[in-house]
C-alpha cells in the first residue's frame, strides 16, 4: 500500500527571498558580466567622467522602463514614449524660442502635464472604447510624431538653457542629477507597488476577470498606469534634452528599448509578475550592451537585432517558468502567484 506525502512546503524566507529576486535575478547577474566585460575592453571606462556619462545616458531608459512596466505589470503596453520624448524636446525649445525667459520650473512641469495628458488619452481610448493598448499607443505614436515632423519641418527651431539642461548632465554632491531623479522614481514605484494600489495593479495584471470580482476597479487602474507612463516618459525628455540638446528624433525607438529592459528584467509580457528594480537594471544591461557592442567596433545598425533576440528569448525563459510554476502550485495545491 502506497502512502501519498505530502510536499513540503518551501521555507517562508526562501519564499520571499525568491519573490523578490528570482525573476530579475538573472539581470542582475548579465549586468555584472557586461560591466566586467567593459572594464577588460577600455579599462578607462571606469574614470570618473566616462563612468558619469553612461550614467546620464542610461538614466532616460531606466526612467522609461520604471513607467513601462507599471503599464506592462498590468496586461498592455505603451509604445507612445519614443514619441512623448521627441515631443517633449520638441516642446520645450520651441517654448524658449518664443518666451526666452520662461522659468525651467513653469516648463517642467508644462511637459509633465502633456505626458499625463497623453496616458489619460491612451488609457480612455484603451479602456472605454476597448481598442488593444498595443493599436492605441502606437497610433498616439504616429500621431505625435508626425505632428512634430509638420510643426517642424524636421528641424526643430531654438535651443535648451542651461538652467533647464542642468538636470540632464550636471551634478548635485557629487552625484549627477540624473541618477537622484532615477533613484526618485524607482523609490516612488516600488513604495507604490508596495501599496495598495500595487496589489490591485498586479491583480488586474494577473486576470482581470478575477480582479473585478474582487470589487477593483481595473479600468481606473489602467488608465492610471498609462497618466504616470506618459509623465514618466516626458520627464525622461527633460533628461535626454539636458544631455543630447534639441532634435527630432531624440526619442526614437526609446519605446522598444524600454520594452526590451522590461522584459530583460524579468518581467511577464502578460501581466501580473515582476519588480521595477529589475526593470531598471534592465535599461542599464541595455545600455551597458549597446556600449560594449559599440566599444568592440560591431555596428549600431545591429541594435534592433539584438533587442529583438533579447525580447524572444527573455518572454520564452519567462513564459517556461510562468508555466513550470502554475503546474507546481496546482500540484500542491496552493494558488498560482
Amino acid at each position: 500500500m502506497t502512502i501519498a506525502r505530502p510536499i513540503p512546503a518551501a521555507a517562508p524566507g526562501r519564499a520571499r527571498l525568491t519573490q523578490l529576486l528570482g525573476t530579475a535575478l538573472p539581470v542582475y547577474a548579465l549586468l555584472l558580466v557586461l560591466l566586467a566585460a567593459l572594464a577588460v575592453t577600455d579599462p578607462s571606462f571606469y574614470e570618473p567622467d566616462r563612468l558619469l556619462a553612461f550614467v546620464r545616458r542610461a538614466a532616460p531608459l531606466v526612467l522609461l522602463a520604471a513607467g513601462q512596466y507599471l503599464v506592462i505589470v498590468s496586461g498592455h503596453f505603451d509604445l507612445s514614449v519614443g514619441a512623448v520624448v521627441t515631443t517633449g524636446v520638441v516642446v520645450a525649445a520651441e517654448i524658449y524660442d518664443a518666451f526666452p525667459g520662461a522659468h525651467w520650473l513653469v516648463v517642467t512641469g508644462a511637459l509633465l502635464l502633456a505626458g499625463a495628458a497623453v496616458g489619460v488619452v491612451n488609457g480612455l481610448v484603451t479602456t472605454a472604447l476597448g481598442v488593444p493598448s498595443f493599436i492605441t499607443t502606437l497610433g498616439m505614436m504616429l500621431i505625435l510624431e508626425g505632428g512634430v515632423f509638420y510643426w517642424t519641418g524636421g528641424s526643430p527651431r531654438g535651443s535648451l538653457p542651461d538652467d533647464f539642461r542642468a538636470i540632464g548632465r550636471d551634478d548635485v554632491l557629487g552625484l549627477p542629477w540624473a541618477v537622484v531623479v532615477c533613484l526618485a522614481a524607482g523609490v516612488a514605484v516600488a513604495l507604490l507597488m508596495r501599496a495598495r494600489f500595487g496589489r490591485t495593479l498586479m491583480a488586474t495584471g494577473d486576470s482581470e476577470r478575477a480582479a473585478e470580482l474582487s470589487g477593483v476597479r481595473t479600468h481606473r487602474v489602467r488608465v492610471a498606469v498609462f497618466v504616470l507612463s506618459g509623465a514618466v516618459a516626458a520627464l525622461a525628455a527633460v533628461l535626454v534634452g539636458g544631455f543630447s540638446g534639441v532634435s527630432a528624433q531624440a526619442g526614437s525607438g526609446m519605446e522598444f528599448e524600454a520594452i526590451t529592459a522590461v522584459v530583460l528584467g524579468g518581467v511577464l509580457l502578460g501581466g501580473g509578475r515582476g519588480s521595477v528594480v529589475g526593470a531598471m537594471a534592465g535599461a542599464f544591461a541595455l545600455t551597458a550592451l549597446f556600449t560594449l557592442l559599440n566599444l568592440r567596433g560591431v555596428s549600431g545598425a545591429l541594435e534592433p537585432t539584438v533587442q529583438g533576440v533579447i525580447v524572444i528569448a527573455a518572454v520564452a525563459i519567462g513564459a517556461a517558468d510562468w508555466s513550470r510554476l502554475r503546474r507546481r502550485s496546482t500540484t500542491t495545491g496552493g494558488p498560482a502567484a
